[in-house]
């Protein structure tokens, strides 16, 4: 093999190392988000759990309201 072309060989293989080291920066960004992503969708989860059970409690409050005017 000719200098020249250990030359471009070890030019693609820093060209690699650096592309791989990138993506590798690039998929810990990712994880983070990912898992930020993944904390705030479970907060909501759970904030709509309670809202739902909030509703549910005000609707039944209102139906005995209504059933006692009712009742008058």
């Amino acid at each position: 093999m000719s200098l020249e072309i250990l030359d471009q060989l070890e030019e693609k293989i820093k060209q690699a190392v650096e592309t791989i080291q990138l993506l590798q920066l690039e998929i810990e960004e990712l994880k983070e988000k990912n898992e930020l992503s993944r904390q705030t969708n479970e907060q909501l989860r759970s904030e709509n759990e309670h809202l739902k059970t909030e509703h549910h409690n005000w609707q039944e409050r209102l139906r005995s309201l209504l059933g006692r005017i009712d009742n008058i």
